[in-house]
């Protein structure tokens, strides 16, 4: 049983990168551009372009979101999206109480800790970073024998 569900862990990796990262980009959207019931305290709005630290959280959950959620730069993205999300709970909701159930800081806690994961374990099945790192693999193992074959010639 365990062989199987281990063979099946980047699939399932790389399922959890992309909803967590659909989810987090969906806040970056709402807070920027009022969609989905728009940005929370707004009724509806959006955040104040360049007001701190709302529309810059705004910015790191839309970018980040997206490119964690296509697997692209995943380890660095999901390095920042932790710290904003750390940063969120530390000084937005502990301060209000200690546990995230009482303070509102539960998306906060929970984002923070699901993109740590990420940085640990990269992007799993189905994203962009995979893709890439097979092209560059094969172009050093053909690298090689195209250097052999100018040579012998």
């Amino acid at each position: 049983m365990s062989a199987r569900l281990d063979s099946a862990q980047p699939y399932a990796l790389g399922l959890f990168r992309i909803v967590v990262g659909l989810l987090f980009a969906c806040h970056g959207a709402a807070s920027l551009f009022g969609v989905l019931g728009g940005a929370v305290g707004t009724d509806g709005g959006t955040v104040s372009a360049g007001t701190w630290p709302g529309w810059y959280a705004a910015v790191i959950q839309l970018v980040g979101g997206t490119l964690v959620m296509l697997g692209l730069g995943t380890r660095a993205a999901a390095f920042i999206a932790s710290g904003s999300m750390a940063y969120a709970y530390f000084k937005v909701h502990q301060p209000e109480a200690l546990w995230p159930m009482e303070n509102g800081g539960e998306a906060s806690a929970m984002f923070c800790w699901a993109f740590l994961l990420l940085v640990f374990t990269g992007s799993g099945a189905f994203g962009l970073d995979r893709l890439f790192s097979r092209r560059t693999a094969r172009a050093q193992e053909q690298e090689p024998a195209a250097r052999e074959a100018t040579v012998s010639a």
